[in-house]
């Protein structure tokens, strides 16, 4: 099962989920997932990120700390840190900033 925040949407706060995580539309804040965070092509994320495991085929502006693997889509742009055991970049994908693998 997962939540779904969905284009059109825009959420400020602190997210805290047990699930997987959907986002389309646009949030702002701090992002806490025990699961997956996908955000999609299109949504718009201005917050921090702590999930297992992160997708990212829209924007992120903030630093993730990821347990398992974070994948930047192509179309992907990301500016911020991220803390992960694993990542990959897709071509077209564009990020700024550092990259901590000692998880």
């Amino acid at each position: 099962m997962s939540t779904i925040i969905a284009a059109g949407i825009t959420v400020e706060g602190e997210i805290v989920a047990d699930e997987d995580l959907q986002i389309g539309g646009t949030v702002r804040g701090k992002l806490t997932s025990k699961d997956v965070v996908a955000i999609e092509a299109g949504a718009v994320v201005e917050a921090d990120v702590q999930a297992a495991s992160l997708t990212i085929g829209g924007n992120l502006v903030g630093n993730s700390h990821v347990t398992e693997r974070v994948d930047l889509l192509a179309g992907a742009r990301v500016i911020g840190n991220v803390k992960a055991a694993r990542i990959t970049i897709a071509e077209g994908a564009q990020f700024k900033g550092n990259v901590d693998m000692d998880v």
